[in-house]
């Protein structure tokens, strides 16, 4: 069978002059298998956004070309551990310099009730960003933590009690690509400083014993900050960190929020 050459209007010339900073495919769903601390790997439904940069003289780039290679890295069963090697053979197709490629996922890490040890899964919106811009290349790994965070305000004001909240903390880190930081150590690191973990399954005596931590640990928002920040700074990898804590109020009809970025090498 003669196949018919197809005209190819992506490589056309464009003649308004205009870089695109960024372009590319977004929401592609696919399995992505994450190596865990200590036990095999878990294999999650990520969803992956792949973007690079394109020229003013190019009308558009090859889509395809971005599901292609996704596809093949997932055959090899290397998304999960090279990032970096996905985007360079995507910036080789594309003949680029610049590519970018980020997955969200849901990760479960198994969480025992502090007192009774009855053990649940608890997910954790989850993501994986790489970077590559000509020879430089830089690793994100990002998880968001939901914590109890109760006010000290309201238990140093009350003769009886004190409102608290759940508290999302949103922590971005880059590090040196040849090392590893497990997400199960990074979330144990931001659980440990709010007023309390979160469980999904409690039982009475483990219900007494979370919301007595909490009332006996008790954090702003600022608080919560500044202790995570404590703990980031003093890692010896970590070249930059984002953290965005968000507390969800229980007796208002908004949020308490915190930002802190910093680069430390």
């Amino acid at each position: 069978m003669t196949r018919t050459k197809l005209k190819d209007i992506q490589n056309q010339k464009d003649h308004r002059g205009i870089d695109i900073q960024k372009v590319g495919v977004k929401n592609v769903e696919l399995p992505l298998n994450i190596q865990r601390k200590n036990e095999e790997g878990q294999v999650v439904n990520a969803r992956a956004t792949m973007s690079i940069s394109l020229p003013r003289d190019y009308k558009g780039t090859h889509m395809s070309r971005f599901i292609e290679v996704l596809t093949e890295w997932c055959q090899k069963n290397l998304l999960g551990i090279d990032i970096k090697g996905c985007l360079e053979e995507i910036a080789k197709r594309l003949d680029t310099d610049n590519a970018e490629l980020k997955f969200e996922f849901k990760y479960f890490i198994n969480k025992k009730a502090p007192v009774s040890g009855l053990s649940c899964p608890l997910g954790y919106n989850c993501g994986f960003e790489g970077i590559l811009n000509k020879d430089d290349y830089r690793f994100i790994l990002e998880v968001n933590v939901p914590v109890t965070t109760l006010c000290p305000c309201s238990k140093e004001i009350s003769d009886y009690g004190a409102h608290n909240q759940r508290t999302n903390v949103r922590v971005r880190i880059s590090y040196d690509p040849d090392k590893i930081i497990w997400i199960e150590d990074l979330v144990e690191l931001i659980e440990q400083c709010g007023s309390s973990p979160i469980y999904p399954l409690l039982k009475r005596e483990d219900e007494k014993y979370v919301t007595e931590q909490a009332y006996n640990n008790p954090k702003f928002v600022e608080d919560l900050l500044r202790d995570i920040v404590s703990k980031l700074s003093k890692s010896n990898i970590i070249s930059w960190y984002e953290i965005d804590c968000e507390a969800f109020e229980s007796i208002h009809n908004h949020s308490a929020w915190a930002y802190q970025e910093e680069f430390l090498l």
